[in-house]
Formats: C-alpha cells, structure tokens, sequence
C-alpha cells in the first residue's frame, strides 16, 4: 500500500506513476487553474490530471513553470478528445496539447471516451508517438471490457491505464477484475460523485469512526482496492485534505460496506452512450 504521496504503482512497461494526483476537470483557464496546480505541488503533489477538451492545458503548464519543480519529478496526463480521434487528427491534437503545456513530453495520454469505430486509428498514433519516446506510457477512458478487448486484439502494445467513473455508487468491479487480469491499471475519475457522495449515511459514519472526511474516507478506500485516484480541487485546504490519507487504514469490514454502496449510477455519461454522433 502506498504510504506517502510521491508514492508509485508500476505500470506494465515499467513506468512509475503516481497513486494520488490532482484532476482539473472544469478549472477555469487563467489564475483558477495556475494557483490550484501550484497550491498541489507545493505541498507534494507530483501528478496533474487534464485534457484537450477541459480547456486549461495552457494555465497547467504556467503552473508546471513557475512551480520551480523540475519537470522529470512530475508526472503530467493529458487526453485526445472525441473531435479529434482517427490517426492524422490524433497526432495533431497530442502536438497542440502539448504546445499549449508547454511541455517536450507527456507522461500518459489517454483517449477521453471510445466513441463508436475510430479508437483503433487513434490508438495507433498513440503507439507511433510511444515509440518516438514523445510519450511515457499511453492508455484510454471511459472503456468497458467489451472496448478493450476489441482494442487488444488489434494492439501492438496493450494500453497502460483505464481511467474511468469509479466511486463507492459505481465500483465497476468486473470491469476492475478484467483490467488486473490484463496487467492494466486501473484510475477513478470523479471519485467523490462531483460532492454527491458527502453525505452518503454511511460514509459519514465510518469517516467519525477514523476521525476523517468522507473524502478521506473514499480516496483511501480508492487507494485501498489498488485504484490510482485524481480528486479535484480548487481550495488549497482541499488539496490538503484529500491527500492526507496514508496515516490510517481502512478494515476489511467498513471496505465491505462501501462496496455495499454500489447502485451502478454514474455523475457522467454511460462510455456506450457516448459513442453517438462520432
């Protein structure tokens, strides 16, 4: 188990990427997101989660430069959206992100949702820009098993990580055994619901029994089914808080509960759902 926030799972090519890292998924662009990304690194942040369509790259790389961490320390993820998805756009879109980042590489790059029969094209830029060392490690979203299976049996390289919806209301447990068999990691978005989760019954009891939040409560119970995780965050407070989870651990038992919350409800859209129109 991860006892600090620097610390790593490896992935399946060798490449160390961070348990716990700060998502900016709706961050305004400009100073909402350059102080939020600051304040995660300040205080020992080492992984920034955002995307093409998110709309804030450019303020993410302001806050990578002015941080004054050395960009090797960092671990910066970014994905191809939807518009952009077949080979020549993919390669294009992964230039323009990392232009507006600023950055001469990028640690992970996923594609954002599977959408209906371009996944495949995409994955091959992806695999292209592997290859030349332009990326670190390479992956998807929003992929059920019956994606992923479709991708492998076509890939050269298997994709490293699968970020999907994953909280206690969506615990995706075969879609979470499926990716363990096939040595892929596993990545929560949303973990906390978009704040639905807050005052879950249940939760808030086992959070007054650790002396913790229920987000503290989550992201360890993320943490504790070997799940990467990307709270977000724009109060510095926040950011704090939802790192502080390696100082207790979770029983059998009240992790057993929290499964027990399952309702297979999402905050977004189902990945099948949003392969219509592209």
């Amino acid at each position: 188990m991860p006892i600090n926030l620097q610390d790593t799972t490896t992935l399946h090519n060798g490449v160390k990427m961070p348990w716990l890292g700060l998502g900016v998924f709706k961050v305004k662009e400009g100073a909402e997101v350059v102080e939020s990304v600051k304040a995660a690194i300040r205080n020992g942040y080492i992984s920034i989660d955002t995307a093409a369509v998110y709309k804030n790259e450019e303020g993410v790389g302001q806050a990578i430069r002015e941080s004054g961490v050395n960009r090797e320390e960092l671990f910066i993820t970014s994905k191809v959206w939807n518009a952009d998805q077949g080979y020549e756009t993919t390669l294009k879109a992964f230039e323009t992100s990392l232009n507006k980042l600023g950055l001469d590489y990028l640690d992970l790059y996923l594609i954002h949702w599977p959408g209906k029969d371009k996944y495949k094209d995409t994955w091959k830029a992806l695999e292209k820009l592997y290859k030349e060392g332009r990326i670190r490690a390479i992956g998807v979203s929003n992929f059920q098993i019956h994606h992923l299976e479709d991708l492998i049996s076509s890939a050269e390289i298997k994709p490293m990580v699968n970020q999907v919806e994953y909280h206690p209301h969506l615990t995706q447990k075969e879609l979470q055994a499926f990716c363990v068999k096939e040595d892929i990691q596993l990545e929560a978005w949303s973990p906390l619901k978009q704040g639905q989760l807050l005052e879950e019954p249940v939760l808030v009891d086992i959070a007054q029994k650790y002396n913790k939040s229920v987000a503290q409560v989550i992201l360890r119970w993320d943490l504790q089914n070997g799940v990467v995780t990307i709270p977000k965050s724009i109060k510095e407070h926040r950011i704090i808080e939802n790192a502080d989870v390696f100082d207790f651990e979770l029983s059998a038992e009240d992790m057993e509960k929290i499964d027990g919350l399952n309702q297979d409800s999402r905050a977004g859209s189902h990945p099948d759902e949003m392969s219509v129109g592209f």
